[in-house]
């Protein structure tokens, strides 16, 4: 059975794929034709419609991989974290209460992965992580 399919790869991969596609269409077809009639008085869609939302999404959105470690584009989180080591501590000060302000004084609810300590920036448990592989 390897050499059949070791030799004709280049047929079952595209063929795996639009499956696939076709498959997450009808999800989405179905999903939004249940759901969106009636919560938001939307016309209901066709399943090209649903094939065409779904791979705008993907293209807006990304194909990256998500998840509790993923959390995020790792490009941003870079780059947040930089900005931030390069804050004066007033200025640190004056975003920390800008982002309370945003989140209407939730001080003690949702810290997560940075905790309260707003220094730690840059060592959240997915930076640990990284640092304990390597």
């Amino acid at each position: 059975m390897k050499p059949f399919f070791y030799k004709r790869r280049f047929i079952f991969i595209p063929l795996g794929v639009i499956a696939c596609l076709a498959v997450i269409s009808f999800v989405v077809m179905q999903l939004w034709n249940c759901l969106l009639p009636d919560i938001l008085h939307v016309t209901t869609i066709t399943y090209w419609q649903a094939m065409g939302i779904f791979v705008l999404c993907k293209i807006l959105f990304g194909f990256g991989k998500g998840g509790p470690k993923g959390g995020g584009a790792p490009w941003m989180r870079g780059r947040m974290a930089e900005r931030f080591k390069n804050m004066s501590p007033e200025e640190r000060e004056q975003f920390r209460t800008q982002w309370e302000d945003r989140m209407c004084g939730w001080k003690g609810r949702g810290a997560g992965r940075f905790g309260h300590n707003w220094d730690d920036f840059g060592n959240g448990p997915v930076n640990e992580e990284k640092k304990a592989k390597e």
